[in-house]
């Protein structure tokens, strides 16, 4: 089955040539994600539904909030009536679009940013409001590989080479 997707490209390009944001709050990136994204998550419910032996229909659509690197959005999720469809584009209590999100988050993490600089770095760069407990669920990932670091086997010898010099200008 055909799908026609009406993406609004002649008012993101109008966009871009007006010079606005590409992403964030009022960019013309995220709108044509939105719309990418709920094109194929809808493709995939119905080839669900044509596959499913069992009688099976659509059922409306749940509201769920995506954070991507180019803002925040609400996508659209289809439903089936049996409750079989289990989306693979954006799978079930998936809320990042990508994991870019949270390699930044980890690296302001680990160059020594509290919380709070955090936070306000991703609000100024993405436009999304991330809570403390998001952050820490992030950088929770980091805590087992910090640990495998500072319990590795040290090497026995470690050579070092120490280079001091002195430079005198001299006239002749």
């Amino acid at each position: 089955m055909k799908h026609k997707i009406d993406l609004d490209i002649d008012r993101a390009l109008q966009a871009f040539r007006d010079g606005k944001d590409v992403g964030g709050k009022d960019g013309f990136l995220t709108p044509l994600i939105k719309q990418l994204t709920e094109a194929a998550m809808k493709a995939e419910l119905e080839a669900h539904i044509e596959q499913d032996n069992l009688p099976n229909r659509k059922n409306g659509s749940s509201s769920k909030t995506m954070k991507s690197a180019s803002g925040e959005f609400e996508l659209n999720t289809p439903r089936d009536r049996s409750g079989t469809f289990d989306p693979q584009v954006i799978k079930k209590h998936q809320t990042h679009l990508t994991d870019e999100l949270e390699r930044k988050i980890i690296a302001l993490f680990s160059l020594g940013n509290s919380y709070q600089d955090i936070r306000n770095h991703i609000a100024d760069i993405y436009d999304m409001r991330l809570s403390n407990g998001t952050i820490n669920a992030i950088t929770d990932k980091l805590i087992p590989e910090l640990q495998a670091w500072r319990e590795r086997n040290l090497e026995a010898i470690y050579p070092i080479v120490w280079l001091d010099a002195i430079h005198y200008k001299i006239k002749r």
